[in-house]
């Protein structure tokens, strides 16, 4: 049998390159690696012959830890696809259709905005790292202060459950910390562990069983639900019931799903959520921890992410208000709850749709070595006018924090299984912010009182609606004294911000350049070439361009340089106390200063006051291009007699000599929090479809998207080209029955063997919609059978010095690549092998590497292989062994290579390719 090779081959002849050799792959060999650019891929990288598809396979020197970021394979800066993960933490595969055409060029791995595959090296050599900035004024409450009650812990365990794409049943496990001595019902906070590894052997090596589920013989799962006990009993001693719940099932098989697991945790959040709904109705039937614990409020619940629990808590408050489609959800009750807030610690946001009506405190850490670049940045930034605005989505950065400590689970010397500091140094350069020992980086302890601390404050502010609170969370520049050492900043939208000049294209900029969060185009970009470091705002997304999320760069060589932003529709002020910007400028910078100015429709402009912002400590390998909240009062702006109903422009002068820095948006703010009510939006959903090609004729088929709940809104509809990779957009309008959002898509049949071809389609919310499901598409599954092939010898019997010469033939073309692996086997019958010194030895290194000393027969040469590739539309290839003259006197010595299998071992009556080498003395 002859595989598909759905890649990229130009050159029809012997492509016989290195591969590593994998110890825990299906395959007993590896392939070899494909051809980038006619020449040999880069170290680590190969082809593997799959079972339905070919498979390119990156295995890395050093284990990667199973972390929450996506692995992806990216080629010439454009997504291949997110590889899956073998148990030993070193190596990743991704299936290669047709949707991936094009030469593999410039492969490299991506995870969380770090490359992976090798260190990257920066144009610039990043500037001394800033000293911590001195500390805020404290606020005028402290949430981290422990609270009146006892605390008492326990956990309990019901029947695993079975949700939609997992086949494996997931556990139904958590830990409550609960007050005591507590009269009536309390508000209820869930915890959800991010994806970290599932199981480990208490007296051995755990990473053979590092993704494993349910856990194999030997190990044991690791306990991370229980990494936020101390943060339980802080919210337990206030008053809260508080749940953590296990997620080890989800994270063993969450690479089966196209959303990376968000909507199975969803799931399994709601799950936990209606039997404690069940619980409060029915005290006697639930377990003994919540028999012993205050009745749960199910009115007011605060849902606590972590990585991917973070996209997980996200997306189950998204569809505890907008409903997601029946076959999607694993859970099929009533909503008996209200999710008062969120709390993302180091957050994914793969889907990048937050719920735009639900409170959220997104915590960002500084030294994040696992979701690197800060991505949930978006959860602020990805709410703006989409929803009512009301609901206070804030960000904290925390200087010096890195990803895992937040759960002591997964904290060195208090992790029950073994654990490390993903923010790693490399052993010929410290990280000169977020290494151990510098001024910049917290301790485990540190960071875990800290985000206990601002755990306690999003519950303070969102469920018990103390506004007292909310400086420490809203930009307006206060600290938690029970969070020091640790440096936290904030800045946020929603709320009490009115009107806002946003960089969405719809405003005229003079003096700067409206620049694009997301381009590969340098000259477009905010962020160009040489940038050292990198900013949570411009995350990427799965498409290399994007449309409407930009900011304004700024850019000076002297003072009195003026920047201004005018929208198409005046903003109105009116009401507001204050002018509030967010603004950032170069990691480890100093004393950037800025008038800001306003102008109304009839002209007159008023200086609003003078605003500095300093850089955060940043490096190569941090994302602090992060934006600083500044406010200016409009007190000015009242004295000139600018009308505040009818502002035009915003307008910013440098005060200093020179410098850089962006402009996010700027709003009209006053103090408070307002009550949220969420908006009825509809709700859109992007399926997928796998149809056959068929024999013959145009069939039309069409995505499967669909709209729910009421109302009407705008979407972003992104159709990824499957020839180029590139995506188009479209702004659509959606409303329940509606058919604008229809994606048709035309299939031609025939009957020439071919690839299967994925068009795929991803949404994002603009406007007064959300997004559920946000990646789906078309599968074309072509349905033709493999032509047939064989060899036939062209010279199978040659003297040395000549080229032994086969010739591979199909019996009709086909519309892909049309492969088989051979490797060499000891000839039949024991005949005299040709050996390492019989063969030319250029082609020895282009097929193996090998030197051919020591001389040795073909056979045991390790690494040794043939892709033999037939291009598309071609019928024929002609393989050829070079051998070269000697002088010594031999006998007839003979080569065989058979095909392999999937395992690497030749197949029984597979093709051989046999020939015999004469003497010529």
């Amino acid at each position: 049998m002859v595989r598909t090779r759905r890649i990229w081959v130009t050159a029809a002849a012997v492509l016989a390159l290195v591969g590593g050799v994998s110890g825990t792959a299906a395959h007993a060999r590896p392939a070899p690696a494909a051809a980038e650019s006619g020449g040999k891929l880069p170290p680590g990288w190969r082809i593997d012959e799959g079972r339905s598809a070919p498979q390119l396979v990156w295995r890395s020197g050093r284990q990667v830890p199973m972390g929450d970021a996506r692995v992806e394979f990216r080629s010439d800066g454009r997504l291949l696809g997110v590889p899956k993960p073998e148990r030993d933490g070193h190596t990743f595969r991704l299936g290669l259709d047709a949707a991936r055409t094009g030469e593999l060029t410039d492969l490299q791995v991506w995870s969380g905005g770090r490359r992976l595959d090798t260190r990257s090296a920066a144009t610039e050599a990043p500037g001394p790292a800033a000293r911590p900035p001195a500390p805020l004024p404290a606020g005028p409450v402290d949430p981290g202060k422990p609270g009146r009650y006892r605390t008492t812990t326990g956990e309990y365990r019901l029947k695993s459950v079975r949700l939609p794409g997992f086949s494996v049943p997931v556990e139904m496990s958590a830990v409550v910390v609960a007050p005591t001595g507590v009269a009536g019902p309390r508000p209820l906070a869930l915890f959800l562990h991010g994806r970290h590894a599932t199981c480990y052997a208490p007296h051995g090596d755990d990473g053979q069983a590092a993704g494993a589920w349910p856990c194999p013989a030997g190990t044991l799962p690791i306990p991370s639900h229980r990494g936020y006990l101390r943060d339980q009993r802080l919210l337990a001693s206030q008053g809260y019931v508080t749940v953590s719940i296990s997620a080890n099932g989800i994270n063993g098989q969450d690479w089966q799903a196209e959303d990376g697991g968000a909507q199975a945790r969803s799931s399994l959040i709601r799950l936990h959520l209606g039997h404690w709904a069940d619980w409060a109705r029915n005290p006697r039937q639930a377990p003994r921890i919540v028999r012993e614990a205050p009745r749960a409020d199910l009115s007011r619940v605060l849902l606590i992410g972590h990585s991917r629990g973070g996209e997980g808590v996200n997306r189950a408050a998204l569809v505890s208000l907008y409903p997601p489609p029946a076959d999607q959800d694993g859970y099929h009750g009533k909503v008996r709850w209200h999710i008062s807030g969120t709390v993302l610690i180091g957050p994914t946001v793969f889907g990048q749709n937050p719920v735009p009506d639900v409170p959220s405190l997104t915590v960002l850490p500084g030294c994040d070595g696992d979701v690197s670049d800060l991505q949930g940045e978006v959860y602020v930034d990805g709410t703006r006018a989409v929803g009512a605005g009301k609901a206070l989505h804030s960000a904290v950065y925390v200087i010096g924090a890195n990803h895992n400590f937040f759960n002591t689970e997964w904290t060195p010397g208090q992790a029950q299984a073994p654990a490390e500091d993903d923010f790693y140094d490399d052993a010929d350069q410290r990280d000169p912010v977020c290494s151990t020992r510098t001024a910049t980086r917290l301790t485990a302890d540190q960071q875990h009182r800290a985000g206990s601390t601002y755990i306690a404050a999003a519950a303070r502010l969102f469920v018990a609606g103390d506004d007292k609170v909310r400086p420490l969370l809203d930009g307006s520049g206060r600290r938690a004294p029970s969070a020091d050492p640790a440096r936290v900043l904030s800045h946020a939208v929603g709320a009490n911000r009115g009107a806002g000049f946003l960089p969405d294209g719809k405003v005229t900029v003079t003096g700067g350049r409206l620049c694009a969060a997301a381009d590969p185009d340098p000259a477009v970009a905010c962020l160009g070439e040489g940038t050292v470091g990198g900013s949570p705002h411009f995350a990427q997304w799965e498409t290399a361009r994007e449309t409407g999320r930009n900011a304004v760069a700024l850019r000076w060589t002297s003072a009195g340089a003026a920047t201004r932003v005018q929208v198409a529709r005046p903003v109105s002020l009116q009401g507001a106390d204050a002018l509030a910007l967010r603004v950032f400028v170069p990691p480890n910078t100093e004393g950037t200063r800025l008038d800001v100015a306003v102008t109304d429709t009839h002209g007159r402009t008023a200086t609003l006051g003078r605003v500095r912002v300093d850089g955060l400590p940043g490096s190569e390998r941090t994302a602090s291009y992060w934006a600083r909240e500044l406010r200016v009062p409009l007190t000015a702006a009242r004295r000139a007699g600018v009308d505040l109903r009818s502002v035009k422009s915003l307008e910013l002068t440098s005060r200093s000599a020179s410098g850089q820095a962006w402009l996010m948006d700027a709003w009209g703010w006053r103090p408070g929090t307002p009550v949220v009510r969420a908006a009825a939006l509809p709700r859109v959903d992007v399926g997928r479809l796998t149809v056959d090609e068929g024999d013959s004729g145009v069939r039309a088929y069409h995505v499967p998207v669909r709209v729910s709940g009421q109302g009407s809104g705008q979407v972003r509809m992104y159709v990824v080209d499957p020839a180029t990779g590139t995506a188009q957009d479209r702004l659509v309008t959606v409303r329940p029955g509606g058919h604008a959002v229809d994606v048709p898509v035309e299939v031609r049949g025939n009957t020439r063997y071919g690839a299967d071809l994925s068009y795929d389609v991803l949404v994002k919310a603009v406007h007064g919609a959300v997004v559920g499901s946000y990646r789906g598409g078309l599968t074309v599954h072509d349905d033709d059978p493999a032509p047939a092939v064989t060899v036939t010898p062209l010279a199978d019997k040659v003297t040395e010095g000549s080229a032994l010469k086969w010739r591979i033939s199909l019996s009709e073309a086909a519309d892909t690549d049309i492969g088989a692996l051979f490797v060499p086997v000891r000839p039949d019958g024991g005949a005299p092998e040709l050996s390492t010194k019989d063969v030319d030895p250029h082609w020895l290194a282009d097929a193996s590497g090998a030197e051919p000393d020591p001389e040795r027969p073909l056979s045991t040469v390790d690494g040794l292989y043939l892709w033999l590739d037939v291009p598309a539309g071609q019928t024929s290839l002609d393989v050829t062994v070079p051998t070269v003259e000697d002088r010594a006197g031999e006998p007839a010595e003979s080569v065989s290579f058979r095909q392999t299998g999937d395992d690497g071992e030749p197949l029984p009556g597979g093709l051989a390719l046999n020939g015999t080498v004469l003497d010529a003395s």
